[in-house]
């Protein structure tokens, strides 16, 4: 768990930072790491990279109700040389998974993750974005690994 803390304080700077003049705010819903699971963020976004909180819900079930969290990350277009603004590698920090506890009632996850983002006008217009990020985080039980998909709406 230390390690997730050290991984957050590392991270939190690129969120909170102003790069340019032409950073603007934006709001997304969706599911997947930008949204903590089924939720929304709220982002810095620029023609090249988006820097996000989120919170969500990552389950919920009749037994053991409702497991939400928070997030933060960070999504970058130029990190290779495309041609467009699509194609985003992110690290993200926050909810990962859910662990059933003897009482029956289901706890947050919280880890890190790198994934892959495709957002279909580019990163810096409005519009959808899909992909995936490979998570990992410190379970009471061992270690969650995981794969999160992600759909959602950037506006």
């Amino acid at each position: 768990m230390k390690k997730i803390k050290f991984i957050a304080y590392l991270l939190a700077p690129l969120v909170f930072s102003v790069n340019s003049v032409a950073d603007e705010f934006s709001f997304g819903l969706g599911a997947g790491s930008l949204y903590s699971g089924l939720g929304a963020n709220i982002a810095m976004r620029s023609d090249t990279d988006l820097k996000y909180l989120s919170a969500g819900c990552i389950s919920y079930s009749d037994r053991g109700g409702s497991s939400c969290g928070v997030g933060a990350g960070w999504v970058t277009t130029d990190l290779f040389d495309f041609q467009n603004s699509q194609h985003g590698l992110g690290a993200y920090v926050g909810v990962v998974g859910t662990e059933s506890t003897i009482f029956r009632k289901d706890e947050a996850i919280y880890g890190a993750g790198f994934g892959y983002h495709y957002f279909f006008n580019g990163i810096g217009i409005s519009g959808a974005n899909a992909g995936f990020s490979f998570v990992v985080g410190d379970a009471k039980s061992g270690t969650h690994t995981g794969l999160m998909a992600q759909i959602g709406y950037q506006f």
